[in-house]
């Protein structure tokens, strides 16, 4: 539970100044700070890649964007790229990304069946439980037929994971949870499943080296992060 129920907004507002500092550790250091957001990207590219999908036509939003790290990697590839997230604080930091503050977590300021994409990127445990299904429910709202919406999380099984999220302030709050505990809530919610991968087993030097050796592992559940992608049906019951 955060401090005294201090809205996620207002704890992120606090650290926004000194984010950078808040997540430095020598472990997390080592892995390539740039290449921590660069990784999720390639990521993302090889998802679409494998469905055959160009996104130069695609609309994406990142929910809990952040500093807007990630969109601006992927910028120049979509037709247009959102962001959002509770603490206008963090926001600040997007440069000329287009971001807007959300009021509440379990709302997004957006029509219905807005994106193509939506991304939430180690979003899922910052919130409470009890928030983790209706902003689910609020990304399928805001998805258009057809859309994917990839949720990339810290994994627990990796004890350097957990080592560093122990250690971390920004993460004083955290509550993990597992690739399946994911896949259940995303299906909850009405989605498909499409996929799962683990990542994150190299820091950036052998990775640069080995990916190859990174993808042979993305079934085994120990990578220091994973992804899962479901797909909101062309129906919904």
């Amino acid at each position: 539970m955060r401090e005294l129920e201090e809205p996620m907004s207002a704890e992120f507002d606090r650290y926004a100044e000194e984010y950078a500092k808040l997540v430095s550790h020598p472990l997390r250091d080592a892995m390539g700070t740039s290449f921590l957001h660069e990784r999720k990207w390639i990521l993302l590219q090889r998802f679409y890649r494998g469905l055959g999908i160009p996104t130069r036509d695609l609309n994406w939003l990142d929910v809990g964007c952040g500093k807007g790290e990630l969109l601006a990697l992927g910028r120049p590839s979509f037709a247009q790229v959102t962001g959002c997230d509770p603490s206008a604080g963090m926001l600040e930091g997007c440069g000329g990304l287009n971001v807007r503050t959300q009021e509440s977590p379990e709302h997004l300021p957006f029509p219905d069946e807005t994106f193509h994409l939506e991304t939430a990127v180690c979003v899922y445990h910052h919130l409470e439980l009890k928030e983790r299904l209706p902003v689910t429910r609020e990304v399928v709202r805001t998805l258009k037929p057809g859309g994917i919406f990839g949720v990339i999380e810290l994994n627990p099984y990796n004890p350097l994971t957990r080592y560093l999220v122990s250690r971390l302030p920004i993460d004083a709050n955290a509550k993990l949870l597992t690739a399946p505990v994911t896949r259940q809530i995303m299906q909850e919610a009405g989605l498909e499943i499409v996929s799962t991968e683990y990542f994150l087993y190299l820091p950036e030097r052998l990775y640069r080296r080995m990916s190859a050796l990174e993808s042979m592992l993305r079934w085994l559940p120990l990578g220091g992060q994973y992804a899962v992608f479901g797909r909101k049906r062309y129906s919904v019951a």
